[in-house]
């Protein structure tokens, strides 16, 4: 199935071969913001940069998605609503993306669970001298200042003066560029994080094995986009 129709069919609980145009549109958003342990903020960002009206699609949801779901939405609205996390929207409609981050969840427990084991072994790692695997063919471990993570090819991906949560509001932090100012400070970091980060290198490392294989057989790249090669 393509791959956004699957998506809305199993967090709505769909035929996927039935899904129309405006439900793969939704469904392309759930993938893209909700891979990485994106919460409703998550899902609103990009449902805006797809021009998906949220008003009108509280309505859809709240008469579609389990009901079950929408009542654990609902209780959980006033702590984000006392932590000024519902951004900006009225309550169904933050409701309803929160229902939604919970469906997706859900419907996939497999990349959800991935989560939950990365933020286990940044702490064992941290607190112990021992390799720590992530899965089958991932690892991490403390070398001196850096927390390292062991990919598949063996390339690394290393974590500055790693320093564990002292404050309740992310797994780990470590020293870096932070992505909007460009300045080297402390960056705030979690388990989805880390699992986008461990993703977007192996993906890194199979375009580049691709790009060998390819001058191999006599093809010249001339350009790469994303993770197109021409």
């Amino acid at each position: 199935h393509d791959l956004y129709k699957l998506t809305y069919g199993r967090t709505f609980n769909v035929d996927p071969a039935k899904v129309t145009k405006p439900q793969r549109q939704m469904g392309k958003v759930l993938e893209l913001a909700m891979g990485y342990q994106g919460g409703a903020g998550a899902f609103v960002t990009f449902a805006k940069g797809y021009g998906i009206d949220l008003d009108a699609l509280a309505d859809t949801i709240a008469e579609t998605i389990d009901p079950n779901i929408w009542s654990e939405a609902e209780q959980s609205y006033a702590y984000f609503a006392e932590k000024n996390l519902t951004c900006g929207l009225e309550r169904k409609t933050f409701v309803a993306c929160d229902a939604v981050k919970r469906a997706w969840r859900m419907a996939n427990s497999n990349i959800a669970d991935l989560w939950k084991k990365a933020d286990e072994a940044v702490v064992k790692a941290m607190n112990s001298p021992a390799r720590v695997k992530i899965g089958e063919f991932v690892s991490m471990y403390r070398a001196g200042a850096y927390l390292v993570v062991q990919l598949p090819s063996g390339r690394k991906l290393c974590y500055p003066a790693p320093r564990l949560d002292e404050d309740g509001t992310c797994t780990f932090s470590y020293m870096g560029v932070e992505q909007f100012t460009r300045k080297w400070k402390r960056i705030k970091t979690y388990g989805g994080k880390v699992v986008e980060n461990i993703t977007q290198a192996v993906a890194a490392d199979v375009l580049a094995e691709g790009l060998i294989n390819l001058e191999a057989a006599g093809y010249e790249t001339v350009l790469t986009i994303h993770d197109e090669v021409l």
